[in-house]
Order: C-alpha cells, then structure tokens, then sequence
C-alpha cells in the first residue's frame, strides 16, 4: 500500500521570503511546541536588548581616534525607559565638548539596544572616517541613555555642520540588534524628525550590511552639505553606486 502524500505547505514560499511569522500552525486551541518557543526567545532577546547596558570602554575601543563620553539627563535606565524626554537633552554635568570648526559629528548612542550599538556601530563609524576624507570630523560622541535627538545639543556644543546618530533601534520580535542612523543638518534644540534622514536596519546577517549602510550615510550627508539642508526635502536617489543627485519635494 502507498504512503499518503503529505500535504504541501501553503506558507513554506512566504516563510522562505520573510523572517515574519507566518502560517505557524496550530495544536488544539495554541501553538505548536516549537513555534511557542520560538516566540518566547525573541521576545525575551528583545526585552534583554532593550534593558542591556552599553560597555563604553569596549565600543570606545574599536573606534580609530579620540572618543568622547556623555551622558543624557536619564539618571538611570529605569528613567531613560519611563521619560523619553529625559534622553533627549544631555546631563548638567556633562563637561564642555570642544568647539571648532567641524564639518560632521558622530554620535553613538544606546537607544533602546544597547546589543546593536555594541555590534554595528563600530564598523559603521569606520567606514565613514574613510570614506569621508577631507571632511572635518569631530571626536566621535559615545551618549549614555540617549535617544535620537541628543545628537542636536552635542553636535550644537561642537559647532558641527551636521551630525549624525547612530542608535539602537526598538527590538522587534524578528530583530533585536538593529541599528538606526539619524542625519540633521545645522544640529540644534527643537528640530523636527522631519528634518532628519533616516538609514534603518543596519545589521548583519538579516538586514543592510554596516559597509553599505555607511556608504549610504555618507552620500546623504555630501548632498546635505552641499544642498544645506535635510529631512523630507531630501531623497536618496543613489542606485546601485551611482550617485544621481538628490530629489527635491
């Protein structure tokens, strides 16, 4: 007697295309074993992300120059969590950054995964130190408790043209060590999301590459020195190592 054939997975092409969950089945009225634990683990990488302290000293190694250390007004992580607000603004303590006449700041901030700056945001500064030669770039910022907007008051403090922030991104249940860059021109107090760029899940393997995300980075911000400006207004519109200039809104 044949075997029965075994019924084709609908779900198995989307599963092979995507990190999502998808069609994961059923046993009685929840999941099966293996999908359930599955489940548990990203979510307790995730909560381990977002509660995870950074080791400043070991990022501050593998960055090629001086490093300079802050800390957001967050006393603590339990702060930081509780008031965005307070990652936002640097510490009153924080002592005078040096001033000059800078052409870039890089600010690598915990966010809300300290795992992602641990891992990527080292090979990212280094790849935009070389392929930025001739700029004038500050000592990179290692900030404490920060979120996205620390990097107006630092790069302000600096005197920088532009600054960028390289932070932990919110862990999802399919990645706990993404990494975001965040982009303003003329960094100061009170700017809009709006007017920054974004370039979002900086990890590998599963997301954009730290050498291709630092290539991209680096074309943004040659089109907003030259423009003078960023955010909505200013399009990537790099294809394939090309750089095609900008479109405007």
């Amino acid at each position: 007697m044949a075997d029965a054939p075994v019924p084709r997975d609908p779900f198995a092409p989307l599963r092979a295309a995507t990190p999502a969950r998808v069609g994961l089945g059923r046993a009685g009225q929840g999941l099966p074993t293996a999908p359930m634990l599955a489940f548990q683990l990203a979510h307790a990488r995730a909560r381990d992300a977002v509660h995870a302290a950074l080791d400043v000293e070991a990022l501050a190694a593998r960055i090629e120059g001086p490093v300079l250390r802050v800390a957001s007004a967050a006393a603590d992580r339990a702060a930081y969590l509780a008031d965005p607000g307070l990652g936002r603004r640097l510490d009153d303590a924080t002592p005078g950054l040096p001033h000059g006449d800078w052409d870039l700041a890089i600010v690598a901030a915990d966010g809300l995964s300290a795992t992602a700056v641990q891992a990527h945001a080292a090979p990212v500064i280094a790849v935009l130190q070389s392929r930025l030669m001739g700029w004038r770039i500050a000592p990179v910022v290692i900030a404490r408790q920060g979120r996205v907007a620390i990097g107006d008051p630092i790069g302000e403090a600096l005197g920088a043209r532009l600054v960028v922030v390289l932070i932990g991104e919110r862990p999802g249940l399919s990645a706990a060590d993404s990494l975001g860059a965040y982009i303003t021109f003329d960094p100061r107090p009170g700017r809009l999301d709006s007017e920054r760029n974004c370039v979002s899940n900086i990890r590998s393997p599963g997301g954009l590459a730290p050498g291709e995300a630092a290539e991209t980075i680096a074309w943004l911000l040659g089109e907003a020195r030259r423009l003078g400006f960023t955010g909505v207004d200013l399009k990537d519109r790099q294809v394939a190592g090309e750089e095609t200039g900008p479109r405007l809104s």
